[in-house]
């Protein structure tokens, strides 16, 4: 029975490949996926690093491989030591419990914050800690001034919950990939200190911000008091992520990750993919940024009534697209639809997969997936989906 099952999946995905192979007039698709840096597939490299591995019981602390990654971790973010999980939201969670040990404990973050919008409220629910949103400026900070008066304002209050964390995101995904300037995380910092709260850094980009400032990612952990750090986004790998922080908080960590069910076996398998990721990343991310920075110059060229880019605001490996005159919704069909017209135009069938981000808006984002070449394409299909569009309008 179960052989028989195996088989249908298997006809079933061979099935899927071949609707999705073809062009018109038997031209073949080819697909630039820009919904998200975590669609990587693990590339061969990556893919023998894993079967190799040597493992061991890590829920006992035995894996060596993932020894490994959180030493060479550690000494990369310059932090006392380091923890593996398998998510980035598990690492933020642990970081807010380690925190943040009372019940009703206050926890400062952007309104537009992944861990606010995206994570369930988890801390929320787990953990119960009260999580205080504040306006995100657009640079993916948080107004200062606001932030102190909000810290304080619970400091000796019976009324107001005591504030004991600021967690910030960098770089900030709901921005655009803005990255945090090392300024404002020290003054951050020094705000936290004089009223003794922590800072905790969702670093899940964190690697794409320190690419793009050109400084060691330790220059920017060395503002908070523990980070996490994703694997399975620009990093490449399929699953895993890192708290990072000093002795006695990975300590708790540990045991707070055996709570949540994130205690693995031989998890070097994974600690595998990584190193692998973590090998390469300047080389990699820094290409991403490049790719992402040569679409939104080309995307500005088309001079497109319909969509237009903040060249300024693209420091990293994603693109925020504003669409005028059309749901984003409507603008992803069609880049993702191949037509009869559009290989008889070009000669090509090419597919552009994204996500419409807000009501006006679509974000494009890239990873070591996309190539200089799959860049090119995509402005390719965005031009002449643009110009059908603008025949629309005067037709």
């Amino acid at each position: 029975m179960l052989r028989g099952l195996a088989r249908a999946a298997v006809q079933r995905q061979g099935a899927l490949r071949t609707r999705g192979s073809g062009g018109g007039a038997g031209v073949p698709v080819h697909v630039v996926d820009l919904r998200s840096d975590t669609v990587t597939k693990p590339g061969p490299a990556m893919r023998r690093a894993m079967a190799e591995a040597v493992v061991g019981d890590d829920d006992y602390g035995e894996d060596p491989t993932v020894r490994e990654l959180q030493e060479k971790a550690a000494t990369l973010l310059g932090v006392d030591r380091t923890l593996f999980v398998p998510t980035n939201t598990m690492a933020n969670l642990i970081s807010v419990m380690c925190h943040c040990q009372r019940r009703g404990s206050q926890l400062l973050l952007g309104q537009e914050s992944h861990l606010h919008v995206y994570e369930q409220g988890g801390v929320a629910q787990i953990a119960g800690v009260h999580s205080h949103p504040l306006p995100d400026l657009p640079h993916g900070t948080l107004d200062l001034l606001e932030l102190e008066r909000t810290v304080t304002r619970g400091l000796g209050s019976p009324y107001h919950p005591v504030c004991e964390l600021i967690c910030l995101e960098n770089t900030h995904s709901s921005s655009g990939g803005r990255v945090l300037p090392i300024d404002y995380l020290r003054q951050v910092r020094l705000l936290a200190q004089s009223c003794g709260v922590r800072v905790h850094l969702d670093g899940a980009r964190l690697m794409n911000a320190a690419v793009a400032l050109h400084v060691p990612p330790a220059r920017i952990v060395e503002h908070c008091d523990s980070v996490s750090l994703c694997f399975s986004k620009g990093l490449g790998a399929p699953v895993g992520a890192l708290v990072g922080g000093p002795k006695d908080f990975i300590e708790g960590a540990w045991r707070l990750r055996k709570a949540l069910g994130g205690g693995m076996r031989q998890a070097g398998v994974l600690a595998a993919a990584a190193l692998v990721g973590l090998a390469d990343v300047e080389e990699v991310l820094l290409r991403d940024h490049q790719n992402a920075r040569r679409f939104a110059q080309g995307l500005q060229e088309l001079a497109s009534p319909i969509c237009s880019v903040d060249l300024a605001a693209v420091e990293t490996n994603m693109v925020m697209v504003t669409v005028d005159g059309l749901p984003p919704q409507e603008l992803c069909r069609r880049l993702q639809a191949v037509s009869a017209d559009e290989v008889a135009q070009t000669g090509r069938a090419v597919r552009v997969l994204l996500f419409p981000w807000t009501g006006r808006s679509v974000r494009a984002v890239w990873h070591r997936d996309v190539s200089a070449r799959d860049t090119e394409l995509a402005l390719r299909k965005w031009g002449f989906v643009l110009k059908q569009l603008g025949a629309l309008r005067t037709g």
